[in-house]
Formats: structure tokens, C-alpha cells, sequence
């Protein structure tokens, strides 16, 4: 059984709705929930010029590969009815694989860890919550250490 992190965001509509439908579409993919942060709201992050964000970070269990999970969350973004036309725009969903196991995965498709997972707040404190001792495999640094060194100043508020 593979492990992975996974992190929430939703910007449009009712937010709250779209996380607990990601979440529900996920279990019917046999991906089975093991533990959810708290949700937290966020200013956008890249495009500022859009609503604010609730994000929240998942630990999950599932027999899928890697790939394979990448795939089966970006065919429920779709689901969804998210759209992608420009980089960092207003989204009904994004679900990002945070970590997986502890394997590094640098393809054109999928990097896991994910390359900006340390660098933003908006991430780490929902993982730090969930998973605050974990290693990050190329940093060899717990979430907690790599929330005390993010240069990041967004405010998260907790929901």
C-alpha cells in the first residue's frame, strides 16, 4: 500500500463543497483517506489578483502508482469542471501530490516531492499539522524545519 500526501485548493464557488467532493471522489478511486488537516484560507498565491484560497493537505493510502494517482487526480479536477488556461488562475480544484512514499519522481509529467512545496506557507503549515516529523527526501529536513525556514510572509488563517 503506497502512502502519499496530498495537497486541497479552491479558490471558486463553494469552497468548503468542492474540498469534501475531492476528498469523496478520491475514496471512490480507492483512495482511501487516513488523516485531513484543518482548512485554511489563504491569499492567492503567483496571481494575486483573484479570490482567496482554502487549502488543505490530506494523507492518503492507495494501491496506485505514482502515476497513476497523478492521473486519477487530475481526471477528478476535471470532473469538477476545472479548466486550465493559464498558469496559477482562479480553480474550482487543484490536488497536488505532495509526497509519495519516499520516493523522488522527476519526470515531465510528475516531481515528486513537489518542487515548491517549501516554499510556501499555504502548504506547509496544513502538512506540518498532519505530518510535522516528516523527512522530505532531498532536503533531509522535517515539514516543521522547512515551515521555521520559509521565507514565504503570506498569512494562513486557519478556517
Amino acid at each position: 500500500m503506497n502512502r502519499a500526501y496530498i495537497l486541497l485548493g479552491t479558490n471558486m464557488g463553494n469552497k468548503l463543497a468542492h474540498l469534501q467532493m475531492a476528498i469523496e471522489l478520491m475514496h471512490l478511486q480507492n483512495i482511501s483517506l487516513i488523516q485531513q488537516s484543518s482548512i485554511y484560507k489563504t491569499a492567492a498565491w503567483g496571481n494575486t489578483d483573484q479570490d482567496d484560497f482554502y487549502n488543505q493537505v490530506i494523507e492518503v493510502a492507495t494501491e496506485l502508482s505514482a502515476e497513476i494517482l497523478l492521473q486519477t487526480l487530475l481526471e477528478i479536477e476535471t470532473k469538477m469542471g476545472r479548466t486550465r488556461n493559464q498558469k496559477w488562475e482562479a480553480r474550482i480544484i487543484d490536488l497536488d501530490i505532495l509526497y509519495f512514499n519516499n520516493e523522488i519522481i522527476d519526470t515531465e509529467k510528475l516531481k515528486v516531492p513537489h518542487p515548491y512545496l517549501h516554499v510556501r506557507r499555504f502548504t506547509l503549515i496544513p502538512l506540518t499539522e498532519i505530518a510535522a516529523n516528516y523527512i522530505h527526501p532531498i532536503f533531509n529536513k522535517t515539514n516543521s524545519e522547512l515551515l521555521a525556514n520559509c521565507s514565504d510572509g503570506s498569512e494562513v488563517i486557519k478556517n
